[in-house]
């Protein structure tokens, strides 16, 4: 709030404002979409599958993110109402718990969509011996110690968000993992290409094997989604941190509220992607839809 006060004085940008119920009326969608995508999971005993846990996983981050926009603005219409004071000890404590809450949605969604890639990979690359490679448990462990890291670095980061040491690896974390991913998904596509000539002859393969690169295409549309809705935001920390008395980068953080917003929209997005690329899980809402009904 102190850069974006000052930031006014060194720039002729406006600053924009996002309507309050335009906030809460995104993230209530975000936050229901992606319940129902846990709901159609936990139902469907076809879906208890790694990679639906892990887009379960990513169903949870999201969930997070609208959340932390939804408390943030509840915590903001407090404070403009007199009810809460923006440097008291409580509110201090409880901006530190948004914070936390606002990074281990992010750190949450970048290992997920990469245990989603690698599970991804496994499958179209080691088909014969997915099931050997990725069971059941070996998922859930490796989404336990995903959470647990995310949820230890969160609160570090959070409690020493002042210090640039902390702010420096968080922010390389960002663009180093969405390149790890990149680079995994490249060399999937490589690979599945020359893969594709040799199993041409094989109808059966052929059609296994159009089925993962479906799949892998529908994360690849995942991970696009992704650094269009979170980097605007992260580059504002960067901003934020580094270039607070630039008029350029002041002109840039004029748009905050725009890009929370952006974010609230990636939980809406991806479940529609969810449910539009799979059919498993179109015809597990339409099982839920007429049972309600």
């Amino acid at each position: 709030e102190n850069i974006s006060d000052f930031s006014l004085n060194i720039t002729d940008c406006t600053q924009v404002v996002v309507p309050e119920e335009v906030f809460f009326t995104v993230a209530a969608a975000g936050i229901l979409e992606n319940l129902l995508i846990l709901i159609a999971v936990v139902r469907n005993k076809n879906l208890h599958l790694p990679m639906y846990f892990f887009i379960c996983s990513l169903a949870i981050s999201d969930m997070l993110g609208s959340l932390y926009k939804t408390l943030e603005n509840i915590f903001i219409i407090l404070c403009k109402m007199g009810y809460l004071t923006r440097h008291g000890d409580f509110e201090k404590k409880l901006d530190d718990a948004m914070d936390s809450m606002f990074i281990l949605s992010l750190l949450g969604s970048i290992f997920s969509l990469l245990a989603i890639a690698a599970d991804r990979y496994i499958t179209i690359f080691y088909a014969l011996r997915y099931h050997n490679i990725m069971t059941l448990r070996r998922a859930l462990v490796i989404l336990a110690i995903i959470w647990t890291f995310c949820a230890g670095s969160s609160i570090a980061i959070a409690l020493f968000s002042y210090e640039a040491a902390t702010v420096i690896p968080f922010t390389i974390l960002f663009p180093l993992m969405m390149f790890f991913i990149l680079c995994l998904y490249v060399h999937m596509f490589l690979l599945a290409r020359s893969h594709a000539k040799k199993i041409a002859s094989l109808p059966t393969s052929t059609v296994h094997h159009r089925t993962n690169m479906k799949g892998a295409i529908t994360l690849t549309i995942f991970l696009g989604v992704f650094l269009c809705c979170w980097a605007p935001f992260v580059l504002h920390i960067l901003l934020a941190r580094f270039c607070p008395h630039n008029p350029y980068c002041a002109c840039y953080m004029s748009i905050f509220h725009v890009n929370g917003t952006l974010i609230m929209c990636n939980a809406i997005i991806n479940p529609m992607i969810f449910a539009f690329r799979s059919p498993e899980l179109r015809s597990t809402f339409k099982k839920m839809f007429y049972c309600s009904r």
